[in-house]
């Protein structure tokens, strides 16, 4: 095969209609575009637009709010960190950060980075450094022997300390 042998397959494109060439045409005279008026014409912009009526998108109340400073993290559970150890994504001895656990696959892409989740079993002695932690998660990798280094602050854990 040439690239001068290659072709779409037939059928699969249908060549351009040319318009306002004869009523005998089929596409004659409006050109299928109905008779006069504001939509007859080009450059015609009134989507949304109701004869004079309040628009719909008017009518109905708006609602909801999207904050533009909340924070998303990628949340992991103990379980799933221990089942990357296990399988030899994660290194033991080195620490644990979003990079790392975006090289294991433990998490897909970088947020706002990780908050580690309390659910399941840690048997490793592991250090994390992390954005996040919550409470339960931070007992159990004390209680296995690692350490945990939350690099933001978190405002229920300082009333708690206080």
């Amino acid at each position: 095969m040439n690239l001068n042998e290659i072709a779409d397959n037939p059928g699969s494109s249908r060549p351009r209609m040319r318009v306002g060439r004869g009523i005998g045409s089929g596409k004659g005279k409006t050109c299928g575009r109905g008779v006069k008026g504001q939509k007859a014409r080009t450059g015609v912009a009134i989507k949304g637009f109701e004869g004079g009526q309040m628009p719909l998108h008017r009518r109905l109340p708006k609602r909801g709010f999207r904050n533009p400073f909340s924070i998303h993290y990628n949340e992991v559970n103990l379980g799933r960190i221990q089942a990357a150890v296990d399988a030899g994504k994660l290194d033991p001895s080195a620490q644990v950060t979003l990079e790392s656990l975006i090289a294991a696959g433990v998490c897909s892409k970088p947020l706002d980075g990780v908050k580690i989740l309390g659910n399941g079993t840690l048997a490793a002695k592991l250090s994390f450094e992390v954005a996040a932690a919550s409470k339960s998660a931070v007992a159990a990798i004390e209680a296995a022997g690692g350490s945990i280094v939350l690099s933001r602050v978190q405002t229920g854990a300082a009333e708690a300390e206080a």
